[in-house]
């Protein structure tokens, strides 16, 4: 760089903005500033943000330096201020979603708050890989954020986004909702499920089911709108006869977290249960309690059901950012209930295994 020339100010607004931009690589610089030389050395954590980092597949992040994005054309960069822990960023970052990129090292979050350089106060989604959003800084495209609403904080917006987004999605844009009708959500105890009950009911649902394993969650889901709880058993029949009694009564939604024994159970029970040619709309969402079940092929000729899943590729992306935004708008109105636990982003590496699905871990970084 030996050559750059004109008054200090302006030299050192040119240094300046060099580093800004950090676009150029660790190393010993040369600047002549009217007619003397400035020697300049920039290191490479001087070009580095800070960021949860994950090395290993299936290992905690760790806490470290990484690569400061740069937007390209259409991205926009963002200083995140907060971003949850789901539960396909655990999957994400394991390598065992359907989404994975399968690309380490990288930076763990599929979404999260921050703001623009225009001070905005912005949700986004799905940041530039491997630049997740448990960092500093991201870069997103442009179209894939959502302003907040004004009376909404960080933590709750990043704690209810991805969350509520799944069933919003489910509801709406999967099995088309209408008002007065009945849904019944398979795995209610969760953060999502327990969202999925306020969605319902903000949605127009005349009734909402609410089945889960833990009996004592299922009082606080009932106080949250729940009309019926449903306890998981561990003995099949015993599951099956209970989802009779609610699908003789008619059930026209499934909104289903877990899949395994109890969506296997849950399916015999429509087909002979559920009322003649009527459609029963079954959204999967979640495999939380297994990946795999046996259905015998009756179950779909005896009846009405139709099966769908709800996720990244079901869905156009443009579409579910949009549902997200939606979800944050009537987050106040709606009065939507979520329990979130804070924690400094510097302590991803000791909260990581321990956090749980309620409450919310949001980490906090800005």
């Amino acid at each position: 760089m030996d050559g750059a020339s004109g008054e200090y100010p302006t030299a050192m607004r040119q240094i300046q903005t060099v580093i800004c931009v950090h676009s150029i690589p660790a190393a010993p610089w040369r600047f002549t500033v009217a007619g003397a030389r400035l020697d300049l050395t920039i290191s490479r954590k001087e070009l580095d943000m800070k960021a949860a980092i994950v090395e290993v597949a299936g290992k905690a992040p760790v806490y470290g330096d990484f690569e400061d994005p740069i937007p390209t054309a259409g991205e926009v960069s963002i200083n995140v201020i907060a971003a949850a822990l789901s539960q396909v960023t655990r999957s994400r970052a394991s390598g065992t979603h359907y989404s994975s990129a399968g690309r380490l090292p990288l930076v763990p979050g599929i979404d999260g708050v921050g703001r623009l350089a225009d001070g905005r106060r912005v949700y986004f989604a799905m940041p530039r890989a491997p630049f997740g959003s448990m960092a500093e800084r991201v870069v997103v495209r442009a179209e894939q954020c959502v302003t907040l609403p004004d009376d909404l904080d960080e933590v709750t917006a990043a704690a209810i986004a991805n969350p509520g987004m799944s069933s919003w999605v489910a509801m709406k844009e999967r099995a088309k909702l209408a008002t007065g009708e009945i849904v019944l959500i398979n795995g209610a105890t969760g953060t999502a499920g327990r969202l999925a009950v306020q969605i319902a009911k903000y949605l127009g649902a005349k009734k909402v089911i609410a089945a889960a394993r833990d009996a004592k969650a299922l009082e606080e889901v009932a106080a949250l709108g729940a009309d019926v709880t449903i306890t998981l058993t561990a003995d099949p029949n015993e599951l099956e006869k209970s989802f009779k009694v609610q699908f003789s009564s008619g059930v026209d939604v499934v909104i289903d977290y877990l899949w395994g024994m109890s969506a296997e159970r849950l399916l015999i029970a429509a087909a002979k249960a559920g009322r003649e040619a009527v459609p029963i709309r079954f959204v999967n969402i979640g495999s939380v309690s297994g990946s795999e079940i046996t259905l015998p092929s009756a179950v779909l000729r005896s009846s009405a059901l139709q099966l769908m899943g709800s996720g990244i590729g079901s869905v156009p992306l443009g579409r579910l950012i949009n549902a997200t935004g939606e979800v944050l708008a009537a987050a106040i109105p709606g009065r939507f209930k979520i329990v979130t636990h804070g924690v400094p982003l510097s302590r991803v590496e000791e909260a990581w295994p321990i956090a749980g699905n309620s409450p919310r871990t949001v980490f906090r970084v800005g």
